[in-house]
């Protein structure tokens, strides 16, 4: 990428990150849980996927690839603000992907025995009454299946797909892939028509082993292939099955972007050279198409390029997409070969709007732009659940529909989830908090924000943490709340003798009055992460270290700190701590909430009865002290469905006389002041997240809950800043 280009891109991201939204926006009207749709005798806990997404002409039905299920699934939207289970069909194979022509779903089956001898069908199912009614031999492993515009033609990526284990992934890896074109009639299939366009010799990375990953059609009867590891795209007729023309898909250096997986979110390396490596391509017209650049074998340029069928690079997106991603706290530190790995893509025309949505799979977030004719202008970010792969729109209905292919119901966490949106009138309900952009055009980075303080003067104005995610930068942030989204205002990193402070997990945070802070810390001593606290000066200076005494340490387990508060001031300064789950010296139900006087070096406690768990478990996550209460969050370790206590109760102060350590401790009483879970499920129309872990009352009385999204590891990235009201109301 030039220089001049890679300019552009930047100033963009800086100019153009998340616009008034006045007028039409997509918002998330409804969520569909695929494991929804297991039959009863199925145990719910099977792990199950939705991958590539289709629509019925009338679009009232979605079909879905289940590939880890091994069935092709069905969610009627008659009413896309409530979808419905449709049921399932099994298939012997391994469904990579979907498409719907007339009344028949069309959809690619792996049946391979290895990665060495591919082999595949394409099994048709009719609409009316879920029966396999035929299949097509491919003679290899199919990856995308689409449609003609005309219905006339289904295209088909024969991919057989490299052994990443095997000589370390390199290619060639044979047998070669190839396209197949199977000419159609009222949807069903001609075996017999099959034509094989063979693909090899046309790359120079590794010309005999082609690799196409995905199809598209233009409304000439075009079919772009994308050659992914070969870093190539090839145009191929589909009446004459004979490649018309083909391009190397280029590279880009991309500068000031995160490069080291390092626990801080720096956008300061560089990559030089990176080969596209395109996965999804749409076309805009007969004559431009769109190609996301994922990279899957050497390469990846983590953004959008649009080339002429020619192969004349048009517009090309540089970081500026993962800089949308990381302002809105969507950027996984975990990968950073590959950024936020664009991956899917769907392109159509609501009213006079042409729009492309791009599914980031790291991120976890779809990106809408609209489509000029030139430069593509960025519109907003949906929030999607974990590892969004395909997305089909239904322009007609005004609806987008996205499938999330990353199913973590073995460690407890998400599930696959369809989720539909709507183009409406209003303001776009997500992001809920953003990040400015630097002088030089990139983002702050943030993410993983777990404790949430107001500043004692100025109304709308808050402080929140980030906890051992960024490890090598813990920070503080400045939010002012005042604005919607809520935006990020200033990053202060954490330090200790003039370089970041290591071996922190920052979980609470409070102003000491002297214009810096109390925070506290979460230890693990497995980990020789100690449990304590820190008073850091307004540049963030570690100024004092306050360690837990012996007789807390002797009953140390896995969860401590969630949170500090204060207590009255100058010598009478008491820090108020919570500590998350019970430790060894606590009745079973009872966790201690902690205090502590600077002066006298005094620590003392009191027990806090915890609600029962139904499932999972129960603990602390933030305390706040106003206007004669503690408020505490207590929640689940729950998500989505699952999820049942996301509260804030408050304990009186004049009940709270906490005792020495040592001895037995006093038993406070509570009072339920909110039932969050109304609220997170309203926020955004999407699952409940798991962690809500900040709360803070501003100097106007008015409250807000922060939730931390775990820097995007196993996470949809979801970042939610509810706005609860006035604290004398909110009950």
């Amino acid at each position: 990428m030039s220089r001049k280009l890679l300019l552009l891109t930047t100033a963009l991201a800086a100019s153009a990150a998340f616009p008034a939204n006045a007028g039409q926006v997509f918002n998330r009207i409804a969520i569909f849980p695929v494991a929804t749709n297991l039959p009863a005798d199925v145990d719910a806990a099977t792990p199950t996927s939705s991958e590539i997404i289709a629509t019925t002409e009338d679009g009232m039905t979605l079909v879905y690839s289940d590939s880890p299920l091994g069935a092709v699934g069905f969610i009627d939207i008659t009413d896309p603000k409530a979808p419905k289970a449709g049921g399932i069909v099994k298939i012997d194979g391994e469904p990579t992907s979907v498409a719907v022509a007339n009344k028949k779903v069309l959809t690619g089956i792996n049946t391979s025995k290895s990665k060495q001898e591919p082999s595949g069908n394409l099994t048709v199912i009719d609409l009316a009454s879920k029966a396999i009614e035929a299949s097509c031999d491919l003679g290899g492993q199919p990856d995308s299946v689409t449609l003609s515009a005309d219905g006339m033609f289904l295209a088909i990526a024969i991919e057989n797909e490299r052994d990443e284990e095997l000589n370390d992934g390199a290619l060639p890896q044979m047998p070669a892939g190839n396209l197949k074109i199977v000419a159609l009639t009222d949807g069903v299939p001609d075996c017999a028509s099959i034509k094989t366009v063979d693909l090899t010799g046309i790359a120079t990375v590794a010309p005999e082993d082609p690799e196409p990953e995905f199809v598209a059609f233009n409304e000439a009867g075009q079919i772009a292939v994308t050659l992914q590891e070969n870093n190539h795209v090839a145009i191929v007729d589909a009446a004459t099955a004979k490649i018309v023309s083909h391009f190397s898909a280029g590279d880009v250096t991309l500068e000031n972007v995160d490069t080291k997986k390092d626990g801080a979110l720096s956008f300061t390396g560089k990559i030089e050279n990176a080969p596209r490596e395109p996965d999804a391509v749409k076309w805009l017209d007969n004559d431009r198409l769109v190609v996301a650049n994922e990279g899957d074998y050497k390469g990846g340029a983590r953004g959008l390029t649009i080339f002429s069928k020619a192969g004349e690079e048009l517009y090309e997106s540089g970081p500026s997409f993962e800089y949308q991603a990381a302002a809105a706290g969507h950027y996984s530190d975990a990968r950073n070969k590959k950024g936020v790995e664009p991956e899917g893509l769907e392109f159509a025309s609501f009213g006079d709007q042409k729009l492309i949505f791009v599914a980031a799979e790291r991120a976890s977030l779809i990106g809408v732009y609209k489509d000029t004719g030139a430069e593509p202008e960025f519109l907003q970010l949906l929030p999607s659940g974990i590892g969004p792969e395909g997305l089909v729109a239904i322009p007609q209905r005004n609806l987008l529909v996205t499938a999330n292919e990353t199913d973590l119901v073995e460690d407890g966490l998400a599930r696959s989830h369809v989720m539909v949106y709507e183009l409406g009138e209003g303001q776009a309900a997500y992001p809920q908090i953003t990040s400015s952009f630097k002088d030089d055009g990139t983002p702050l980075g943030w993410g993983a924000l777990s404790g949430l303080v107001a500043d004692p003067k100025e109304a709308g104005k808050l402080y929140a943490v980030s906890d051992s995610v960024y490890r090598s930068a813990p920070a503080i942030f400045t939010i002012d709340a005042t604005k919607t989204p809520a935006l990020i205002t200033e990053k202060i990193i954490v330090t200790r003798d003039g370089q970041p402070a290591q071996k922190l997990d920052l979980e609470g945070i409070v102003a000491d009055g002297k214009g810096g802070f109390w925070l506290a810390s979460e230890g693990r001593s497995d980990k020789l992460v100690p449990h304590a606290i820190y008073n850091v000066n307004a540049k963030g200076e570690i100024k004092e270290e306050i360690a837990f005494p012996a007789e807390l340490l002797t009953h140390e387990t896995r969860y401590g700190l969630e949170g500090i508060t204060t207590l009255g001031e100058g010598d009478d300064l008491t820090l108020v701590m919570a500590i998350q789950r019970e430790w060894a010296d606590d009745p079973k139900g009872q966790v201690k909430l902690l205090a502590y006087k600077p002066k006298d070096k005094e620590w003392s406690a009191v027990r806090y009865p915890l609600d029962a768990a139904e499932k999972g478990w129960v603990g602390l996550s933030e305390i706040s002290a106003q206007d004669g209460k503690l408020y505490i969050i207590e929640r689940d370790n729950l998500i989505a469905q699952e999820a049942r206590n996301k509260r804030v109760y408050a304990v009186a102060l004049d009940g709270f006389k906490p005792s020495k350590l040592g001895g037995e401790l006093p038993l406070v009483e509570k009072t339920l002041v909110r039932d969050l879970l109304p609220d997170l499920k309203s926020a955004t129309n999407g699952y409940v997240v798991d962690k809500v872990e900040g709360f803070a009352v501003d100097a106007a009385g008015e409250a807000f809950v922060v939730t931390d999204n775990d820097g995007v590891d196993d996470s949809s990235g979801e970042t939610l800043f509810l706005r609860l009201g006035n604290i004398a109301t909110i009950n």
